[in-house]
């Protein structure tokens, strides 16, 4: 028997995550039943809408270029170390906020690639998310190196034996995403690092889908390197900059290709001759963005207060409730993501044959979802701001709309709830 939406209220009452959902701005859209799309952009703190009002008063307002020596210049560290704790398994002085994912993607795998002088092959997923396999792509092109391509099951991912199978003493570098952005399937990382490691290759993880959602532990793990955005599960603003981990064993051998004025030992010298900075800071290449670092603390702040064990635990929750009702949908809808919540990140994608007819019908229906060519509908769920009802109400137009029921009425369908 399904879930009732008053199973779903009766999650809410014991959800000891559910206060949270305060300290986000409520959407001012009468005709928004549900946001389940917060995979793709989290919704803002109202912390963060407060602290950017101070920094125009205060620290540019009135302080104006005095406050890159008050603090500034120390922001994209501190707010990385401060993720690194709350969100990574990083101990400080390994992850820097700078950047966009691609980027920081760029400069790992090139970095990568010279540190492992000689090697001649990168192991990559060719389902990967489109910005992964052009990086990949440029930089073999650049480097000389060959791809090896594992495809691995769109409705799964890749796994151990997948990675193993393409290791051997060519490889330089393997790259993969944590959790896939189409399946949510969740990749073996400390499996995988440790295999790779074996064969003497090093590992370049993308984290975007995995952090803010599944507890990490990238030190403990051996991690070598990794990147991630902030928009998604830390909610740190549309186009927020990402972040870069690079383990502290590896950092005086590594040379990023973005060679800018901020990774400069002594960025205000001005010297003729570029010298890496000792630490994290070489890995920076331009002027911190300012407004989005401070997107980006505000949502760690939270995400750090609500403990990540705690989010997972939901997140798990939300996504076997979610699987629960997409087994009753019928009308050719299929499950594309693991049953296997230990396997399942903080997405559940549903496929069917018109899943781009499905999702223009029910976003127009209120109901915020992604496309994910060519067959997928991903339901987002974001445990600081999503509740059990919201899904669950969601899920039914959800139902209407699959078995032809068209356009819903507020009556039968209420909209966005309001505190």
């Amino acid at each position: 028997m399904a879930p009732t939406l008053a199973d779903a209220e009766k999650l809410d009452a014991a959800d000891p995550l559910a206060p949270f959902r305060d300290r986000f701005v409520v959407p001012d859209d009468p005709g928004l039943v549900a946001y389940l799309d917060g995979n793709s952009l989290g919704r803002p703190p109202k912390a963060t809408g407060e602290r950017l009002a101070a920094l125009v008063a205060h620290d540019w307002g009135s302080r104006l270029i005095r406050s890159w020596s008050e603090g500034w210049m120390e922001l994209p560290f501190e707010v990385g170390d401060r993720l690194g704790a709350a969100a990574l398994g990083a101990a400080a002085g390994q992850t820097v906020v700078a950047d966009s994912t691609t980027v920081c993607l760029y400069k790992l795998m090139r970095a990568a690639a010279a540190m492992r002088p000689g090697r001649t092959e990168v192991v990559a997923d060719r389902g990967n998310f489109p910005t992964d396999r052009y990086v990949v792509e440029a930089v073999a092109a650049e480097c000389g190196l060959t791809v090896r391509w594992i495809s691995p099951d769109p409705a799964g991912g890749v796994t151990l034996a997948d990675v193993g199978d393409n290791l051997d003493e060519r490889t330089a570098f393997v790259t993969l995403s944590h959790v896939d952005y189409r399946s949510a399937w969740i990749a073996d990382l400390d499996a995988v690092t440790a295999a790779a490691h074996d064969a003497g290759a090093l590992v370049v993880w993308d984290l975007c889908h995995s952090v803010g959602s599944v507890p990490l532990e990238l030190d403990a793990a051996g991690v070598d390197l990794a990147a991630g955005c902030t928009y998604k599960f830390l909610n740190a603003g549309p186009g927020a900059p990402a972040f870069l981990y690079v383990a502290a064993a590896l950092q005086e051998s590594f040379a990023q290709p973005i060679t800018g004025w901020m990774g400069n030992a002594d960025p205000f010298a001005m010297t003729s001759d570029h010298t890496p900075a000792p630490g994290m800071r070489r890995a920076l290449s331009g002027t911190p963005p300012i407004t989005g670092l401070i997107g980006v603390d505000e949502g760690v702040k939270l995400v750090a207060e609500a403990g990540m064990h705690r989010i997972r635990a939901k997140a798990v929750t939300l996504t076997e409730l979610t699987v629960a009702l997409v087994d009753e949908l019928g009308h050719g809808v299929g499950l594309g993501s693991p049953r296997d919540p230990a396997r399942r990140g903080g997405h559940v994608t549903v496929t069917h044959a018109d899943a781009k007819a499905l999702s223009d019908e029910l976003i127009a229906a209120g109901v915020v979802i992604d496309h994910r060519p060519p067959d997928g509908i991903r339901i987002g769920l974001s445990p600081l701001t999503t509740s059990y009802a919201e899904l669950h109400r969601a899920m039914t137009v959800v139902r209407d709309v699959v078995s032809g029921g068209g356009r819903h009425s507020d009556h039968r369908h209420p909209p966005f709830p309001r505190g």
